[in-house]
């Protein structure tokens, strides 16, 4: 499988995410930047999610819907031509890294995806759905680990 270079100017892997991206700073979402998408690409999609979390893997955000010729989001990006699933905080869109205070710093793993035919996602799909929709389809794929304690 080809490989994706995903990247950040707000910080490199795994480094610390800055405070301004957390949970309590109000879910401003970090700068991502990529290259190596395959030119058969459909479709790209975007996952955030943390392994750490007490109860299990904690989902961060959840983007489908990115036309393959993008080369990257913005911070705060408003991703109103995308598709926009449901993070594990309850909403749609963004939620940044909030570990328990005490932790360890939590590692928070964002993978971007080259699919080789539309996910057929709506908005408001969960974790489990992405996770089905893009089965089969990854032709490429990139990461990029952040860390954040408090």
């Amino acid at each position: 499988m080809a490989g994706i270079t995903l990247r950040s100017s707000a910080f490199d892997d795994h480094t610390l995410i800055p405070r301004e991206y957390s949970h309590e700073e109000g879910d401003v979402s970090p700068p991502l930047e990529w290259s190596g998408v395959p030119p058969e690409a459909a479709e790209l999609a975007l996952v955030c999610e943390d392994p750490d979390a007490p109860r299990g893997t904690f989902t961060h955000w959840l983007v489908a819907g990115i036309p393959p010729e993008t080369d990257g989001l913005a911070a705060g990006a408003e991703l109103k031509e995308y598709v926009v699933g449901r993070s594990d905080f309850g909403q749609e869109g963004y939620g940044g890294p909030h570990p328990p205070v005490g932790d360890d710093p939590h590692r928070y793993f964002f993978r971007l995806y080259a699919l080789s035919s539309p996910s057929g996602l709506a908005d408001g799909f969960t974790a489990e759905r992405f996770r089905r929709a893009v089965e089969g389809k990854v032709i490429a794929s990139g990461t990029l680990v952040g860390t954040y304690g408090r």
